[in-house]
């Protein structure tokens, strides 16, 4: 980020508002006339009271997925819940779900969240981000209702109703993050939107000991319990959102820039004249007025912009590849893993997951601040890598699969493995895709192109969680080599494709993509000051010529030209 020159004329002055001549250009003259005061300088405090409560609370969206997800692997293995909705057995002494019942049950959520997650960026965009949350969340308790009144062997009444929970989870997928994004101050941008991942992984651990606290019991109040104590996290964050301010990109781009500048004011916790806002500000303006220019531009022309193609295909992998860590393998079907394991109550190895799972989750908030996306993100991959060709081995080649019992070593050394595992993908893999994904799109594609990376989150989500069954049966743990290959392309993936973000504004990885900035040298790239930014809105406006590396042999070259003539622009480039 450049220093600040007294009069520069990018920046929205405090004060009255600076005169516009007539071709939309503010003299240095008239600059200087409206100019009152100096800019704020002072130390910007790394978090505030009003940032931590927007991320916190704003992460109840990633609670209830994760409690939901919870959840339904421990009514998997309840005797009640199986009498209702499951098949009897061909020797009439109980009752099971066969591959397509459970599989249609633990997936059919993913369907839901697949089109949420594309239905909710057009609403936002329409509604705004907070009225969104609030909408989605009435949706949920729909899904809800239907799945806690589903009489006796209506299984397809809970698969239903699942569907319908899920249109609302796979909204806020998409929403959390967008929200935190465009809200949340940048010096801790990447930790806030991780606290999504962290709140699921909360929800899991809160799902997990409900289960265990009611799993004996004889009644329908054995799933029906943990069922509606969702309907209270859905409505804290229905009904609390609504007391929370409009991110302030969205309440710019609706003519609110006063309201804007306050919630950002509150959110980086500095007085209204301050540097930082005054920066942040100018470039929301800047965007505001090119995404003007493209109003009622069709949605599909997205693909077409400054590198947009790549970046969607990154996003949509990165998220595949999440999915293809193999984490949900263990929360979906844990209870039943472990049972195969010879573990005498599998809802406590669950709860022991769960609580590895959420404790470390803190460790990737400083993670992903402190160590970057890249690095994390790479020994994440072979951590796992390593802890999933253990388990499978240990798994495969010395657990009595037909009695767990006989190898008590061999189970103690696979849960280890699967801890072992939890710990690299809660502070890795889990936190720091989303944060990714919400800082790889410009401003004016943010919505649609979030949605489709997302989309494909919640479509390999579906896919594992209905074929596991089908898998697990024919190859037993082995299935865990196909991750760990997985994990292995997935490191490929970042270190050849995904360019750090680490201390960058929105605006700056948006140019660094746009020039082809190597992803490998990407922490060494200096940014030039934000009026000197190839962004996508300038590409598209034609204010700048040329395309990828031709864009960054002239940034190259005008960065040596400065050394000698400090006072020339980036955007003279032809």
């Amino acid at each position: 980020m450049g220093k600040l020159s007294k009069y520069k004329p990018q920046l929205p002055f405090p004060g009255r508002k600076a005169k516009i001549s007539s071709d939309g250009e503010r003299s240095h003259a008239e600059e200087k006339e409206n100019y009152v005061g100096p800019y704020d300088n002072s130390p910007i405090p790394r978090l505030t009271i009003h940032s931590f409560i927007m991320g916190v609370f704003v992460s109840m969206g990633g609670f209830i997925f994760g409690y939901d997800t919870g959840q339904i692997s421990g009514f998997l293995g309840m005797a009640e819940f199986q009498r209702r909705f499951g098949q009897k057995a061909s020797d009439g002494q109980g009752y099971y779900f066969s591959n397509v019942r459970s599989g249609l049950i633990v997936a059919l959520l993913s369907i839901g969240t697949l089109m949420g997650a594309l239905l909710g960026g057009p609403v936002a965009d329409r509604i705004g981000r907070k009225w969104s949350i609030c909408a989605w969340c009435m949706m949920l308790h729909i899904g809800l209702i239907v799945q806690m009144t589903s009489a006796d062997h209506k299984w397809y009444q809970i698969v239903v109703g699942r569907w319908i929970a899920g249109l609302g989870v796979g909204a806020l997928s998409l929403l959390v993050p967008m929200y935190q994004s465009e809200s949340a101050p940048r010096q801790i941008r990447g930790a806030l939107i991780s606290t999504y991942q962290l709140f699921i992984t909360l929800g899991i651990l809160v799902a997990n000991c409900i289960n265990y606290g009611t799993e004996t019991r004889t009644d329908t109040g054995s799933w029906r319990i943990p069922m509606g104590i969702s309907f209270v996290w859905v409505l804290i964050l229905g009904t609390g959102i609504i007391f929370f301010p409009e991110s302030p990109r969205y309440d710019y781009r609706h003519g609110r820039e006063e309201q804007a500048k306050r919630t950002m004011t509150k959110l980086y916790g500095v007085p209204d004249n301050h540097r930082v806002v005054a920066e942040e500000l100018a470039e929301i303006k800047q965007k505001h007025e090119e995404e003007l220019l493209h109003k009622g531009e069709s949605w599909w022309k997205m693909f077409s912009g400054p590198r947009m193609l790549y970046r969607i295909a990154l996003g949509v992998a990165l998220q595949a590849l999440q999915q293809l860590t193999g984490a949900n393998y263990f929360f979906y079907y844990g209870t039943v893993i472990f049972k195969a394991t010879g573990i005498n109550n599998s809802y406590v190895t669950q709860m022991i997951l769960g609580g590895v799972n959420f404790g470390t989750t803190f460790l990737g908030l400083y993670v992903v601040e402190h160590f970057g996306r890249r690095k994390s993100l790479i020994f994440g991959a072979f951590w796992m890598f390593v802890c999933f060709m253990v388990f499978a081995s240990v798994g495969h080649f010395s657990l009595d699969r037909t009695t767990p019992r006989n190898t008590p070593a061999a189970g103690t050394a696979m849960i280890v493995f699967a801890c072992l595992f939890i710990l690299g993908f809660a502070s890795t893999w889990g936190p720091i895709i989303w944060t990714i994904c919400a800082e790889l799109y410009p401003s004016r594609y943010r919505s649609n192109a979030m949605a489709l990376s997302t989309a494909s989150n919640w479509g390999w989500n579906f896919l594992l969680a209905f074929f596991t069954p089908f898998i697990v049966g024919d190859i037993d743990f082995r299935y865990g080599y196909i991750f760990a290959a997985c994990l292995f392309v997935a490191a490929a993936v970042v270190y050849f494709f995904v360019i750090e973000g680490q201390g960058r504004t929105l605006e700056e990885i948006d140019t660094m993509y746009i020039l082809h900035v190597n992803p490998r040298e990407s922490t060494k790239w200096v940014a030039p000051p934000p009026e000197e930014l190839i962004t996508t809105e300038r590409l598209v406006r034609g204010e700048v010529a040329g395309t990828g590396a031709d864009l960054e042999q002239s940034d190259s070259a005008r960065a040596r030209a400065k050394e000698t003539e400090p006072g020339e622009s980036l955007l003279s480039i032809s």
